[in-house]
């Protein structure tokens, strides 16, 4: 067990894989276990889960500083991308990186028999020529290997341009300090780095992208008055982006309306330095050059192997190990990868 800022988890030792889905905290499964009895006992109502649902949204805006009343709830990222990929017009260029994640990417590869191409340019292309689409859809931090936006040199190729920027920050909200009142919409999945259950995503979009979104999966839980319209025909919608939300998925924002306020309420940047360190002391390890991400993908021979004999928690994504380290993680556990390695056997340096 371990203690970070007051929260305890449990399996946090060798855990080096945050970057598939984060640990929850004991205070969360706690939380999450006296649920599962009331829903057992048939004692659970769905009003009580509207709090979490509103801590949590404060929070994803806190943690990308945007406006809470830009902040819409849905099932999934893709799911909330779509939503801004189905009201794009026709024709609309659309500039991506290779590799990206899929579910960034196939909401508006799926539109092309409207005309909207999709084109993918290299990580620092993407940000030079930004300004010359229509449309940005990026991650923030790629998910195979940890990459970085230049989310400096983004914003300023498309300053003054009618360019709309949407970013992915599942995997940097919640280890990596983001300011991000620029963007046109910011979209993250919150069982990752955000440390929340599975079944939820949030959206912050601006004014100006909003107004041309169409809430398709309209609902009783996006009218103006969830509780009162439940029967109502129009649907009242909420005048927000609340407007845009799904139903809740109950277990899941309970978790979320725990995890993601506490790390609202932390110093991002110290919690980013701690990450960026650790995985800094495996890169510099390996042979590799220090980076600004709290991802690593590792060229090691037998890699997978070696950490699942040393009992690390890892993934293999695009043909390499991706580790990933967050505030339960400890230098004892970037030694421990390190040792597993072995560093006679070293990346080549700068791949």
């Amino acid at each position: 067990m371990r203690e970070v800022f007051d929260e305890e988890f449990l399996g946090a030792e060798n855990f080096l894989n945050t970057a598939t889905y984060g640990l929850p905290s004991r205070r969360q499964t706690e939380a999450l276990h006296a649920a599962l009895r009331r829903w057992e006992l048939g004692e659970l109502g769905g009003p009580e889960f509207d709090a979490s649902v509103a801590q949590a949204r404060e929070a994803f805006a806190r943690l990308v500083n945007m406006p809470a009343e830009s902040v819409a709830m849905g099932g999934s990222a893709s799911a909330l991308i779509g939503l801004v990929a189905a009201a794009i017009p026709d024709g609309t260029r659309v500039a991506t990186v290779p590799g990206e994640f899929a579910s960034v990417t196939g909401p508006f590869a799926v539109q092309a028999n409207r005309g909207v191409m999709v084109t993918e340019l290299p990580l620092g292309e993407l940000e030079a020529r930004a300004g010359d689409f229509d449309l940005v859809a990026v991650s923030v931090v790629q998910s195979a290997d940890g990459r970085m936006l230049d989310l400096d040199a983004l914003r300023t190729s498309v300053e003054g341009r009618s360019t709309f920027v949407l970013l992915d920050v599942t995997q940097a909200a919640g280890w990596l300090e983001l300011d991000l009142h620029w963007a046109d919409a910011v979209v993250g999945a919150v069982y990752k780095w955000m440390l929340s259950p599975r079944g939820t995503a949030w959206m912050a979009v601006s004014s100006p992208l909003a107004d041309h979104l169409v809430p398709h999966a309209a609902n009783w839980y996006s009218s103006a008055d969830a509780w009162s319209n439940t029967y109502a025909f129009p649907t009242n919608l909420a005048p927000d982006a609340r407007r845009f939300d799904t139903s809740p998925a109950w277990f899941t924002v309970l978790g979320a309306g725990i995890a993601m306020p506490w790390l609202a309420s932390l110093d991002m940047a110290a919690v980013e330095e701690h990450c960026v360190g650790l995985a800094n002391q495996v890169r510099q390890a390996v042979g590799m050059v220090p980076s600004n991400s709290a991802i690593v993908a590792l060229d090691v021979v037998d890699a997978a192997a070696r950490l699942e004999a040393a009992g690390i928690r890892a993934a293999v994504r695009a043909g390499r190990v991706r580790v990933g380290f967050h505030l339960y993680n400890t230098a004892a556990d970037a030694e421990t990868l390190i040792r597993a390695l072995g560093v006679d056997e070293r990346c080549p340096r700068g791949r």
